[in-house]
């Protein structure tokens, strides 16, 4: 595999390996498809390396089945790579909200678990699935997520997925991909399609 040079090195006083080993906060935001996509992809090689990992779905109904969470349970199970835990919170709501206080606590009660879980260095991958909607919602204090995330112990990564995610998260992620959509099978009229959508 080809070594990328920085076309920077800062002056922090780090190694290199410490500065390559520093846990990363990355945000998949924009109004394309594919942000959990890509977060369930970084899930796979984070099992594959052995780490625990941890998904907490924020938005999806908890009655909807998934294929990444079938998949990565698999092989979670399986004891060849690392283990995997899936939490859905509470009920799940979508881009309907049905009963807009109980989603709302629903999403609190699932970043607290979150923090004891971070704190607790539960996972070394956190999927935080959609997760950038209660922050924008103004359920979830932004600067509370920021200021966690930037105190947490250890080496634990931690994604985040959701369309418009605060610019105060942007700012304090280490990575951060905005999806933009050029075309969509939605914009035809057509439904989404079993292996591409779910």
């Amino acid at each position: 595999m080809p070594q990328g040079q920085p076309s920077a090195v800062p002056d922090d006083g780090l190694t290199t390996r410490q500065r390559r080993n520093r846990p990363l906060t990355i945000v998949h935001t924009g109004i394309g498809k594919g942000k959990s996509t890509a977060a369930f992809g970084l899930a796979l090689r984070a099992w594959n390396q052995g780490w625990p990992v941890g998904v907490f779905q924020f938005v999806k109904s908890a009655k909807w089945k998934v294929g990444e969470e079938r998949a990565l349970r698999v092989l979670g199970a399986s004891g060849e790579g690392g283990t995997v835990a899936w939490h859905k919170m509470g009920e799940g709501w979508s881009w309907v909200q049905r009963d807009l206080e109980s989603s709302e606590e629903a999403a609190r009660e699932g970043w607290e678990q979150v923090k004891r879980d971070l704190a607790a260095e539960t996972y070394r991958l956190y999927v935080l699935d959609e997760f950038a909607y209660p922050m924008h919602w103004g359920w979830v204090d932004t600067a509370e997520v920021v200021g966690v995330l930037r105190d947490r112990p250890g080496t634990q990564h931690v994604v985040i997925t959701g369309r418009n995610a605060p610019p105060a998260l942007v700012d304090a992620a280490d990575l951060v991909t905005d999806m933009s959509k050029v075309k969509h099978p939605m914009d035809v009229g057509q439904k989404g399609q079993r292996g591409i959508e779910w």
